[in-house]
């Protein structure tokens, strides 16, 4: 009864209307300490038959019991033959000092790379998204012949594919994320990308490449950086992307013409800088940090 009100006053919060609810799998929402608690390795759950005590796996996940995570509201759902708890955790972490920085790191987000930093030692890294595209472009051409056959079968399997694709699109931003701070190391700067708006951006692309441009959840792998930046004592700011890929890092002119969007290729046409695109991109945004650290240090100056 509990998640039946709870959701429709989710619903009137967000004004979707008073709409019937409907809930496709079974699920039970459950109080942290009142109707559910975890204690040496057993599940403890209040049911309509009383207390039961259920044993539970926490391979992976010993981090959580250390004592430092408060557990909130738990969502119990019954799919796949199987029960499953989800449980939301926060922690208490102190917040990094701008004045702790001792490395700022561009990055710049993308499609053949979905990411490429430039650090304050001169180093570059590249994270290859080319094999990515392709499998994304698969779903999407398995989607589309699903969609044109219109029977029970092909909804239940266009279902299945989307699932197993945000699954996986979830997995490969949670590596890409952790790989980028863990490289930053902590009291780092991360500067990114603002793309809140992406979609607008992209308009002019390709019909046929549009879906592959527009669809990749790079709030969420920003959202993602952003807790495991703060998890590891950095800082993470997000900037105006403009002219990033279009401005010299060495000797500041900015021109359209000195991008090779088809080539992935940068070249000054006032000094002849030459470098990859992705890379004179992350190579700004550094220097957008490096210029960020240098007015919050001048504002704390008494």
């Amino acid at each position: 009864m509990k998640t039946v009100v709870a959701k429709y006053k989710s619903a009137k919060s967000n004004k979707h209307g008073l709409n019937k609810v409907v809930f496709k799998k079974p699920e039970y929402d459950l109080v942290w300490n009142r109707d559910y608690s975890l204690v040496k390795g057993l599940f403890s759950v209040n049911t309509l038959n009383g207390r039961i005590k259920v044993p539970f796996r926490q391979e992976g996940m010993d981090q959580y019991f250390d004592g430092s995570w408060k557990f909130g509201t738990a969502k119990l759902v019954f799919k796949h033959d199987k029960f499953f708890l989800h449980i939301p955790t926060t922690k208490e972490i102190e917040d990094s000092l701008i004045q702790d920085i001792k490395n700022v790191v561009g990055i710049d987000l993308g499609i053949n790379f979905l990411a490429t930093s430039y650090d304050s030692s001169n180093n570059t890294e590249f994270y290859h998204g080319r094999h990515i595209k392709h499998k994304r472009a698969n779903y999407s051409k398995s989607r589309k012949e699903l969609q044109q056959r219109q029977t029970p079968s092909s909804r239940k399997r266009l279902r299945l594919i989307g699932q197993r694709e945000n699954r996986w699109m979830t997995d490969v931003n949670h590596q890409v994320s952790k790989a980028l701070v863990n490289s930053a190391g902590q009291n780092s700067l991360l500067v990114l990308e603002d793309l809140t708006g992406v979609r607008n951006a992209t308009e002019k692309v390709q019909l046929k490449n549009r879906y592959v441009f527009v669809s990749w959840g790079f709030y969420q792998l920003r959202q993602m950086i952003e807790y495991k930046a703060k998890l590891n004592r950095s800082l993470i700011i997000a900037v105006d992307p403009k002219y990033t890929s279009q401005k010299c890092p060495l000797c500041g002119h900015t021109e359209k013409a000195n991008r090779d969007k088809k080539n992935h290729s940068f070249t000054c046409k006032n000094c002849t800088y030459t470098s990859n695109d992705d890379r004179i991109g992350a190579i700004n945004l550094r220097n957008i940090g490096i210029e960020y650290v240098h007015a919050e240090l001048i504002k704390q100056v008494p």
